[in-house]
C-alpha cells in the first residue's frame, strides 16, 4: 500500500482550483439548468399556450372560410352557367337545374381535393423507372 497514490490538494479541480475551463463548465450548467427550468414551465402550460391555442384556431378558421368559399364558388357558377344557358336556348328550368347539381358536384370535388382527400387529376404518382435488360 505504500505505492498507492492518493489524490492530493494539486489535483483536484473545485470553485476555488481558479481553473478558468471548470468556471465555464460551472456557467454551462447553470444555464443549462435555467433552460431546462423553463422549458419544463412551457410544457406545464404556464407559458405561451393561449397564443398557441388562439393561433390554432385561427388556422382551422382560415381554413373553414377556404373550404366553404370554395364549394359555394362551384354551386354559384354552376348556378350562374345554367341561367345563361336557359337565357340563351330558352330551355327555362332544365339549364339551371342541371348546372346547379354539376356546380354542386363540382364544389364538393374542390372542397374534397383541397381538404387532401383525393389526389388531383393531373396529378401523376412517381413510379420507379423499370428498364429491361
Amino acid at each position: 500500500m505504500a505505492g498507492e497514490k492518493k489524490p492530493g490538494k494539486a489535483g483536484r479541480t473545485g470553485p476555488g482550483s481558479g481553473d478558468p475551463q471548470h468556471a465555464a463548465d460551472d456557467e454551462l450548467e447553470r444555464r443549462r439548468q435555467r433552460l431546462e427550468a423553463s422549458l419544463a414551465a412551457r410544457g406545464r402550460g404556464e407559458g405561451d399556450t393561449g397564443n398557441a391555442a388562439r393561433s390554432s384556431g385561427a388556422v382551422g378558421y382560415g381554413q373553414a372560410l377556404r373550404l366553404s368559399s370554395e364549394f359555394i364558388a362551384g354551386v354559384a357558377v354552376g348556378a350562374g352557367l345554367g341561367w345563361f344557358i336557359d337565357r340563351l336556348a330558352g330551355t327555362s328550368p332544365w339549364g339551371l337545374i342541371v348546372f346547379l347539381l354539376l356546380g354542386f358536384a363540382a364544389g364538393v370535388l374542390n372542397v374534397m381535393r383541397s381538404a387532401g382527400k383525393i389526389a388531383d387529376a393531373g396529378a401523376r404518382v412517381p413510379t420507379p423507372d423499370r428498364r429491361e435488360d
